[in-house]
């Protein structure tokens, strides 16, 4: 040791122990305030603290190897032992083990004999050899203490019940380190001829440290407090300690060549670094060792293999990349599924129509040949009955007990990488199977695999089953689209069909007047145009583009739909205003027939129907007003808009929402206004072409209907 050694440790020493007496003095006034005065041995602890504490401060004053330091031990571990027996107490044993006291009163013997060693070397030893004597007996009795605490501390939590470790659990593993650390202590002592400096002068942390985890334990509160440190702190740890493994390692080795000295130590030096730098390079990056290791930690320093709340978090991670460099939603179940056990590659296989699964999506598994018919239809059924987990595994060793092995297809027991199969049920319906690869450490499969893979697989088939339906529904919106266009022209042909049918019974009573021949050859000619109008307007029902929009006179388009039904029902101008408005003359036209006709459905054949086409400034209106039955407002708001929803008779139900539809996309709006037993008033609002071309109106206007 260098010439500053000693001063170094006396400070360090006077520091220490002196942090220690301060928490002790800490810990003693938090018991008295806050501890469980109901624990036997409460009141034993606080005293045992206050003499800690004193011992402390000795140590600090005169040092750790002075005799007033060893007077005060010697009652420090008197007041600890107290303590022991009094923690026997707390499930009644001090009562029913026997040999408690006798070993406690052993104890307590031996350690009276310090102060009587003591007395005797510092008078009697006058020659080195009694000073030897008298030291190996103080340093052999403390070791024998520790050595006693220990098997008492032992029996004390070995013996406990599962409710009453609860209590014991941090007082034992104070009173555990400090006797550990004097065992240590004294048997270096013992064999090194004297006690080691530096050893002694810190045993005031171990002395704060046992004061803190018996303020842990005498806490009712913090008694219920568990050390569970996570996997990565767990894992990080075990890292350090192998470190800390080969250090010692490295110099007990050094140490060993310093002996050999000359050419052999220098010819094994350079042996074992290059012995070193070889396994470094050929295992360190190795995944199959890391595998390995991560098994046998898991093995052995958990109660469970997977950290569930990590493979969730991980789970959620993989299976939420939605963008577009991303994997698909089938390869990035299977990532999830090989990522648990450590798999490598991946199959997805789905069932076709005929039953039989094929294969959907693979990951990272571009080798592995798999035929179209990948699982057959036997198998598929019986994975989806039982939602039942294979290992593969086990049945290339004859294992069957389930009696499925004739239905496994030749291809995946043939290729020796195939690991196990693990079904996606969701609700009762097969929507995948899973096959994974062999893991880079290979292990058996067992219930914790079976658990966890089970639950990720049902998650995994409602992704799949949602998308499936996702699918189903876009293709089926597509089917309605084209429904909803078909729906139109019925509507449209209906309304032709219903004008042609009425020009046809008039025709039988006024045939041989001139002039109904003249309007029925217009009837006839309106609605031949119609029907090729239609055609051509196929590709716009539905379509939620802008119409072609121009200058519109709504008087004359309004006289014109008045004329076409003066033969079928009354339909009178009671207004007409010249006015232009900005649209589609034919749709409009198409939307005024649809109202038109709508209220002649729902008026009396004597009830007239009034028509007017007004300019209201920066719009133009055409109001369609009836005295028929009217409607109720909640059938405004729910039902009258919405497609194939009729509150007539054998109706469609769409004419009134293509009218909005038609006015919407001419940037105009449709309101209405209805009475039940008064009648209805539509109104069709638009922008007038002079307004419109100094305030250009949006593409696609969003006003609401009244």
């Amino acid at each position: 040791m260098s010439g500053t050694g000693p001063d170094f440790w006396h400070v360090a020493g006077f520091a220490i122990n002196l942090a220690g007496a301060i928490t002790c003095a800490l810990v003693l006034a938090y018991l008295w305030q806050r501890g469980d005065r109901a624990r036997p041995d409460h009141r034993a602890a606080m005293v045992a603290l206050a003499i800690t504490a004193t011992w402390s401060v000795l140590a600090a004053a005169f040092g750790p190897a002075s005799s007033f330091a060893s007077l005060a031990e010697t009652a420090r571990n008197l007041a600890w032992l107290m303590v022991l027996y009094r923690l026997f107490a707390s499930d009644g044993r001090h009562e029913s083990m026997a040999p408690i006291r006798p070993v406690l009163v052993a104890l307590g013997f031996v350690e009276c004999l310090h102060p009587a060693l003591l007395f005797v070397g510092h008078r009697f030893a006058l020659t080195p050899e009694l000073q030897d004597l008298t030291y190996h007996l103080i340093v052999m009795f403390r070791a024998l203490t520790a050595i006693g605490a220990l098997m008492l501390v032992h029996n004390l939590y070995a013996g406990a019940s599962g409710s009453n470790r609860v209590v014991l659990r941090w007082s034992a593993a104070a009173l555990a380190g400090m006797w550990v650390y004097d065992l240590n202590l004294y048997t270096i002592g013992y064999l090194g001829q004297e006690l080691p400096r530096e050893l002694a002068s810190v045993r005031g942390l171990v002395a704060g440290a046992m004061a803190v985890l018996f303020a842990l334990g005498g806490d009712a509160r913090s008694a219920q407090m568990r050390l569970r440190p996570s996997r990565a702190v767990a894992f990080q740890t075990l890292s350090l300690l192998v470190i800390g493994i080969y250090l010692l390692v490295m110099v007990g080795l050094a140490q060993s060549l310093d002996f050999l000295g000359g050419n052999l130590a220098r010819l094994t030096q350079v042996g074992f670094i290059f012995a070193a730098i070889v396994v470094a390079l050929l295992w360190l990056p190795s995944r199959k060792l890391r595998g390995w290791l991560r098994v046998t930690a898991l093995k052995h320093l958990f109660q469970h293999r997977y950290d569930y709340r990590a493979e969730w978090l991980r789970f959620m991670a993989t299976i939420g990349r939605g963008d577009g460099s991303a994997a698909s939603l089938p390869q990035r179940a299977v990532k999830v599924l090989a990522d648990i056990t450590d798999s490598g590659k991946g199959l997805l296989m789905a069932p076709g129509e005929d039953g039989t699964c094929e294969l959907v999506a693979r990951w990272q598994w571009d080798e592995c040949d798999v035929p179209a018919a990948a699982l057959p239809r036997a198998l598929g059924d019986w994975l989806e009955a039982r939602s039942y987990i294979l290992d593969l595994d086990e049945l290339r060793a004859g294992s069957d007990p389930r009696n499925v092995a004739h239905m496994v297809p030749d291809w995946l027991c043939e290729n020796r990488e195939c690991w196990a199969l693990v079904p996606l049920v969701h609700f009762d319906r097969l929507m995948g199977v899973v096959v994974l690869s062999r893991p880079f450490a290979p292990r058996p499969l067992d219930w914790e695999d079976f658990d966890l893979l089970k639950l990720v697989g049902a998650q995994l088939a409602s992704y799949l089953a949602e998308q499936a339906g996702q699918a189903a529904l876009l293709e089926a919106s597509r089917f309605d689209e084209f429904n909803r266009r078909i729906a139109f022209v019925m509507h449209d042909i209906k309304n032709l069909a219903s004008q042609l049918g009425l020009l046809a019974r008039n025709a039988e009573r006024h045939a041989d007047n001139p002039a109904f021949r003249a309007d029925m050859l217009v009837t006839l000619r309106n609605s031949a145009d119609k029907l090729n109008a239609l055609l051509a307007r196929l590709n716009r029902y539905g379509a939620s583009g802008a119409e072609k929009r121009e200058p519109v006179e709504i008087a004359a388009l309004v006289e014109r739909v008045a004329g076409r039904f003066s033969h079928s029902h009354p339909v009178i101008l009671t207004r007409k205003e010249d006015c232009r408005v900005l649209g589609d003359a034919e749709a409009l036209e198409q939307a005024l027939v649809h109202l038109v006709q709508n209220a002649i459905d729902a008026s009396d054949q004597s009830s007239p129907v009034y028509l007017e086409a007004v300019c209201g400034g920066l719009q133009g209106k055409i109001q369609v007003v009836d005295s028929g039955a009217g409607m109720t407002p909640e059938f405004i708001r729910n039902g009258l808009f919405k497609p194939f929803v009729s509150s007539k008779n054998g109706g469609f139900g769409i004419g009134a929402f293509e009218a909005r539809e038609l006015v919407r996309s001419m940037g105009g709006r449709l309101d209405v206004e209805s009475r039940q037993g008064l009648g209805t008033r539509f109104a069709i609002s638009l922008p007038a072409a002079a307004a419109a071309q100094a305030f250009p109106p949006p593409n696609n206007s969003t006003a609401e209907v009244a």
